[in-house]
């Protein structure tokens, strides 16, 4: 009884305090973590406390994995090596940077157990960031950076976590143990991510009901976490594969319900589970300083010293991406002299007579691998990155879910173990209250150019008439398409064909109305007068259904199926309403 009353209370903070900061302007976790603190101190409310395993194991592989099937694998390719840098190389230097500094701080605390508490408050979470940056319409490659960043550096900063835990209590004695033990972790992971992924997809095709289906994706990320953890591997790394994979597969693999179904049902728990640990943080501040002796380390020298690992933290990020923008721009230079060889490469070959099946399929592996290429060149030439961005990505260091969780996995006999846990809430709060809270107004200072809607509006269009004509091609033979020989009514092919017309009219409508805004002509635009009637139409349908229903003169059955259907249109035709 008393659990559901804080989860329907939680629940209804969370979607309130979401529904709330979109009208504020600021980020849901930003304002959770501080309805959090202050909800600790009411009288009434108990300590609460979270074991590290709930978070750890339980709700980090969902978060990680609902993150991961949205991210396109194509985006991530082409920005994997930035991903790596923010999310292998600059963790592990800045665990070692922070636990340096914390080893001279704190005078009992060996060096093993300061860079452990590093690597805890090293990985950054992205939540806070990207949800900013959607809104203000931050440049998707940022988007993407800072993504790929958050899914990766969690897997990093607790596999490093485990080497230095285990380092400290003297099981890892050399740093070449300590680097196979890395290596080991993120093979295993990778190799087990990609087969649940292969085989849960492989599953899941052969499943044509979407009850059985939604159970089987909810299993998946715990699927991947599990054994990988068994083989003391990195359990997070292996959901993250998994996800990816996932994510991949779906447009080929699953059906369009199923990949409906899967966005919805996870972008609930992504958006459940993230707020609620950002919720928990601040609830679970007030039990962290009654914990502190003060005889060892006060709260106040502790949150002090927090205060200057955050400091620490946010230095050592501005020098990382610095260079790392500078090495952005010499890629793009480098990536425009290769592609300009192999096309010249191209040329050449295609004079060259071919000789050999084999040398006509090499050919075309090579000319596929120029169209990637060129495609890559211009979404980084329409993309590039200048200093604006580096200083975006550099304020964009805001720690959350792993930093909680990680921070109390800490073992009991750790010198200073309450004061290590303050220090590292304290770091989560101040770049969530002070980096979080201030980005909007640094991206808006700044006047990053974001997403170019009526460009966007644009190339989808061109897109949509494309496959528009792939599409309609099969109608030049419509008795091929049915195996059938009798004659068809050309009114019904007419009638096919003006619907993927009208699916790509609606689009250049709305191309035109951002080139030159008219709400006036805008409204007398063909597809926006037969959506609006159409919409009218339904709404009527809908509300003689009510009646129907209201007299008992069908079966429940048949009016559940007319409901479908009118459901199914009324979506097809409102358009898209923006997420949280």
């Amino acid at each position: 009884m008393e659990l559901g009353v804080y989860a329907v209370v939680g629940i209804a903070v969370i979607v309130g305090v979401a529904y709330f900061s979109r009208r504020l302007g600021v980020a849901a976790p930003i304002i959770l973590v501080i309805v959090g603190v202050v909800l600790s101190y009411l009288p009434g409310v108990p300590f609460i406390e979270v074991p590290h395993e709930i978070v750890l194991d339980g709700v980090l592989p969902p978060i990680l994995y609902a993150a991961a099937i949205s991210v396109p694998v194509v985006d991530f390719r082409r920005n994997l090596g930035t991903i790596t840098s923010l999310s292998v190389v600059l963790v592990i230097v800045t665990a070692f940077a922070t636990g340096f500094l914390l080893y001279s701080l704190l005078p009992d605390l060996n060096l093993a157990a300061a860079i452990a508490l590093g690597a805890i408050i090293s990985p950054p979470d992205a939540v806070a960031a990207t949800s900013i940056g959607r809104r203000l319409g931050l440049p998707p490659r940022i988007l993407t950076m800072l993504e790929g960043e958050g899914l990766v550096n969690d897997a990093t900063a607790l596999v490093l976590l485990r080497s230095a835990t285990a380092a400290a209590a003297g099981g890892l004695l050399t740093p070449w143990a300590t680097v196979t033990d890395f290596l080991y972790a993120v093979v295993i992971a990778i190799v087990v991510g990609l087969v649940v992924g292969f085989v849960t997809v492989w599953v899941r095709t052969k499943l044509h009901d979407p009850v059985f289906d939604t159970a089987i994706s909810f299993a998946v990320p715990f699927a991947a976490f599990m054994p990988t953890e068994y083989l003391n591997a990195s359990g997070v790394l292996a959901v993250v594969v998994a996800g990816l994979y996932t994510g991949h597969a779906s447009p080929r693999s699953f059906s369009a319900q199923t990949r409906i179904s899967d966005r919805i049902n996870w972008r609930t728990v992504q958006f459940l589970l993230e707020n609620a640990v950002f919720l928990l943080i601040g609830l679970e501040i007030r039990t962290l300083i009654e914990h502190v002796d003060p005889t060892i380390l006060g709260v106040w020298d502790a949150v002090g010293i927090g205060a200057i690992a955050t400091v620490a933290l946010v230095g050592i990020r501005f020098l990382w991406m610095g260079p790392l923008v500078a090495s952005l721009q010499r890629r793009a230079q480098r990536a425009e002299k290769q592609t300009y060889q192999m096309s010249l490469a191209l040329m050449y070959f295609r004079t060259v007579p071919l000789r050999s099946s084999f040398e006509a399929r090499r050919l075309r592996r090579a000319e596929r691998l120029y169209d990637r290429r060129r495609s890559d060149l211009e979404q980084l030439r329409r993309e590039s990155i200048d200093w604006r961005g580096g200083l975006v990505l550099s304020w964009s260091g805001m720690r959350g879910v792993v930093t909680l969780a990680a921070a109390q996995s800490l073992p009991e006999d750790t010198p200073y173990r309450e004061q290590l846990i303050l220090i590292a809430f304290t770091v989560a709060v101040l770049t969530l209250v002070i980096q979080g809270g201030t980005l909007p107004a640094l991206i808006r200072l700044l006047r990053i150019e974001g997403i170019d809607q009526a460009q966007d509006h644009r190339e989808l269009a061109e897109l949509l008439d494309e496959i528009s004509y792939a599409g309609l091609a099969v109608l030049d033979d419509p008795n091929e398409t049915l195996g059938s020989t009798e004659e068809i009514d050309p009114e019904v092919i007419e009638r096919v064909r003006q619907a993927s017309f009208l699916r790509a009219e609606s689009v250049w409508e709305r191309t035109h109305e951002l080139d030159s805004p008219d709400e006036t002509s805008l409204r007398s635009t063909p597809h926006h007068l037969y959506r609006t009637l159409r919409l009218a139409v339904v709404d009527a349908e809908r509300e003689r259904l009510l009646e129907a229903a209201s007299r008992g003169a069908y079966p429940s059955r048949v009016l559940r199926e007319a409901q479908s259907m009118l459901d199914l249109e009324d979506t097809r035709l409102r358009p898209a309403r923006p997420s949280h």
